[in-house]
């Protein structure tokens, strides 16, 4: 009974050291496992490397259509490897005269502008006529 016991004790601290080994990298097993995967290393990363790490997860994925090839290309990789296949892969279809990216002299200026787009997606609030239609504050007359 001992000797079970141990034996699933080591059977059980390997798997959870497999489990968490890949913990800095994309799980590329289905769709979804990628996706939460790569949000959750988005949450992990420096500021500045965010957003150069989403723009460059979504370029392959743009690249690679197909479920499986796009699975293959970001399974197990870490965040610094997917942004060397993003730049990568920008710096191919710019050489091509890829439509969207003549607008951008390098991946700097690219990961840039999309910072500031992004920082001024909060600063706008428009107001909304729904908003007001919506709005649980009465205007109680005496």
């Amino acid at each position: 009974m001992k000797k079970i016991s141990v034996f699933l004790v080591f059977v059980l601290s390997c798997t959870l050291l497999a489990a968490c080994g890949r913990g800095e990298k994309v799980n590329g097993h289905s769709i979804r496992t990628a996706y939460k995967s790569v949000k959750m290393l988005k949450e992990r990363l420096p500021a500045e490397k965010r957003i150069e790490f989403e723009v460059s997860f979504w370029t392959i994925r743009d690249a690679q259509k197909a479920d499986t090839g796009f699975l293959d290309a970001v399974d197990g990789k870490t965040p610094l490897e997917i942004i060397d296949i993003g730049r990568e892969i920008y710096q191919q279809r710019k050489n091509s005269g890829f439509k969207g990216y003549e607008q951008y002299t390098s991946w700097e200026d690219m990961i840039t502008k999309f910072g500031q787009e992004r920082s001024q997606q909060g600063a706008i609030k428009k107001e909304d006529a729904k908003d007001k239609a919506n709005d649980v504050l009465y205007n109680l007359q005496r």
